[in-house]
C-alpha cells in the first residue's frame, strides 16, 4: 500500500496550492521538489537554468526526487518536468499514488502571467504557443505516469482537494 501522494502536472495547474491544502486535510507532511532543489543548489530555479542549464537542473531534480520518494506519509508537489525522466516516476510510484493535475492552456496562461521571471521555460515572445507546445509534448508523459487525473481549470483549490480525496478512496493501492 502507498501512503504518499505525488502531484504531477504542468506549471500553473495548482500543484503547490493543492498539495499544501491536501497535506493539511490528510495530516501528511508537504514538500515541494522545486523548493528542495533551490535549497540544495543554493540558488533559484531561474538562476540554475541561466547559469548551469536545464540538464544540470534535471540532474538535481532526479537527486531530490529520489530522496523525497523514500519518505512516508507525505504529499509531494513535483516540478512540471519531473515526468521527463522515467527514473523519477519509477521512484515515486513505489510509495506514492500519482495524481496528475491538468488545466486548459488558457487557465495556465492566466495563472502564470503574473510570475514572468520565475518560469524559465516560459521565456518566449509567444507564451501561448510555448505553453501549447510544451503541453502537447508532455501530455503522454503525464498520462502514462498518472493513477488519478483531475482537471483543475474551473475549480477552486478546495474543490480540487475534495476530488482528490474522493478519488483516493476509490484507489485500492492507497492507504
Amino acid at each position: 500500500m502507498k501512503g504518499n501522494i505525488a502531484l504531477i502536472g504542468f506549471m500553473g495547474t495548482g500543484k503547490t496550492a493543492v498539495g499544501e491544502l491536501l497535506a493539511g486535510r490528510l495530516g501528511k507532511e508537504f514538500i515541494e521538489l522545486d523548493a528542495l532543489i533551490e535549497k540544495q543548489a543554493g540558488k533559484t530555479i531561474p538562476e540554475i537554468f541561466n547559469q548551469d542549464g536545464e540538464i544540470a537542473f534535471r540532474e538535481l531534480e532526479i537527486e531530490v526526487t529520489r530522496d523525497a520518494a523514500e519518505r512516508e506519509n507525505t504529499v509531494i508537489a513535483c516540478g512540471g518536468g519531473v515526468v521527463l525522466n522515467q527514473i523519477n516516476i519509477d521512484r515515486l510510484r513505489k510509495r506514492s499514488v500519482i495524481v496528475h493535475l491538468t488545466a486548459s492552456p488558457e487557465a495556465i496562461l492566466q495563472r502564470t502571467s503574473s510570475d514572468r521571471d520565475e518560469r524559465p521555460l516560459l521565456v518566449a515572445e509567444d507564451k501561448a504557443a510555448k505553453v501549447k507546445a510544451l503541453l502537447e509534448f508532455r501530455r503522454p508523459f503525464y498520462e502514462r505516469a498518472a493513477d488519478i487525473t483531475v482537471d483543475t481549470s474551473g475549480l477552486e483549490v478546495t474543490g480540487v482537494v475534495e476530488q482528490i480525496i474522493n478519488r483516493l478512496g476509490e484507489n485500492e493501492s492507497y492507504r
